[in-house]
C-alpha cells in the first residue's frame, strides 16, 4: 500500500491517484496509511455485513464491495494485502462505461501474491515456500502480480520476479527481502496494466482503487 501511495504522480505512476482504499479488516494498517495520505477509506467486514443482513450471502457481500468500487470510478483495482477471496459476482460487476459512454469496458483487477506462478497458491505462501526450499523440494522462490480470475492465484501473471534464498537464511530475513521485491513489482504491474488500457481511459488522470 505504501509503495503505491509513494508512487502516485511520480514517473513510476504518472498522472495517477488513489481514489479509495477498501479493507475488510478494521485494524488493517493500509487504512491508516491511506488516511495519513488523505486518501478516502472504507471498511466492511464480511461477518458485519451478514449480521446486518441475515438473508444475505457471501456473493451479496461481494456485490456490496463491488458497488463501493464502482462509485469511486477507478481505472484499475489493486489487491494489496487483501485476503478475502472475491467471488465471480464481484468480477462480473467490474465494468464501467467508456469515456464515450458508448460501450462497457472491464476494470482490470490485479493481485499481489508472494509466490511464483503455479506454486503455493492461497494463504501462508511465504512460509510454505520457505519450508519447501529448505527441504529441497523447490529450487527457487519469488513473487508475482497476476490478473484476478475465479481460481485463486491462477490468473495470468503480469510481472514475475524471483527472490534468491540461501540455505542458512532465516525466514525473517528472507521475508523482508521478499517484501522489498513486492513493493517494486506492485507499482510496476499497476503501471503496466494501466498502460495497456490507456486507450480506454482518460490519459490525463488515472484512478487507482486499492484493497488492503
Amino acid at each position: 500500500m505504501q509503495a503505491l501511495i509513494d508512487a502516485q504522480n511520480t514517473p513510476a505512476l504518472p498522472n495517477a491517484s488513489i481514489v479509495l482504499v477498501i479493507s475488510n479488516r478494521k485494524a488493517a494498517y493500509g487504512l491508516t496509511r491511506a488516511s495519513e495520505a488523505h486518501i478516502p477509506t472504507k471498511y466492511l467486514a464480511l461477518q458485519t455485513y451478514l449480521k446486518a443482513h441475515p438473508d444475505a450471502t457471501r456473493e451479496d457481500y461481494d456485490a456490496e464491495i463491488a458497488q463501493m468500487v464502482l462509485e469511486a470510478k477507478p481505472d484499475i483495482v489493486v489487491l494489496a494485502g487483501w485476503m478475502h477471496i472475491l467471488s465471480d459476482r464481484f468480477l462480473e460487476l467490474m465494468v464501467r462505461s467508456s469515456s464515450s459512454e458508448e460501450q462497457q469496458i472491464s476494470i482490470p483487477v490485479i493481485n499481489l501474491h508472494p509466490a511464483l506462478p503455479n506454486a503455493f497458491d492461497g494463504a501462508h505462501a511465504i512460509e510454505r515456500g520457505y519450508e519447501a526450499f529448505q527441504k529441497g523440494e523447490v529450487d527457487e522462490l519469488g513473487v508475482m502480480v497476476h490478473r484476478v480470475i475465479r481460481d485463486v492465484d491462477k490468473g495470468e501473471p503480469v510481472i514475475v520476479s524471483t527472490v534468491p534464498l540461501e540455505k542458512n537464511e532465516t525466514l525473517e530475513v528472507f521475508e523482508a527481502r521478499l517484501h522489498d521485491k513486492e513493493h517494486e513489482i506492485i507499482v510496476q504491474a499497476t503501471a503496466k496494466v494501466l498502460q495497456e488500457a490507456e486507450t480506454q481511459r482518460n490519459p490525463n488522470c488515472t484512478c487507482i482503487l486499492a484493497f488492503a
